[in-house]
């Protein structure tokens, strides 16, 4: 089952970032104030942008990296302007056995 990574854009200028596995139902929770405390005091305007995740650990994992930008950084993601892969950290790179060199 996917999970999904989400901006929402607040009342205050703000931009909360959370995971959900339906973001429609779970930004319904936030404006209800029934979601996140912080919501609660920072009504949720609307959806800015959601991505989608195989599972909850990997959203989970993209939502710590995404929560350390600023909001003009958030904002840029959310636009397109910047990738998600840009905001999370690369992945290992598998060392390979080398070959030694004839000699």
């Amino acid at each position: 089952m996917p999970w999904f990574l989400y901006l929402l854009e607040c009342t205050d200028g703000s931009v909360y970032t959370g995971i959900a596995i339906d973001v429609a139902a779970r930004f319904a929770q936030h404006a209800s104030g029934t979601g996140a405390r912080y919501t609660r005091s920072r009504k949720p305007v609307q959806v800015l942008a959601q991505f989608e995740f195989a599972d909850r650990a990997s959203a989970s994992s993209a939502e710590y990296w995404v929560k350390r930008l600023r909001p003009p950084e958030k904002r840029a993601l959310a636009a397109g302007a910047r990738t998600l892969e840009s905001v999370l950290p690369a992945p290992p790179v598998s060392e390979e056995p080398q070959e030694e060199a004839p000699g």
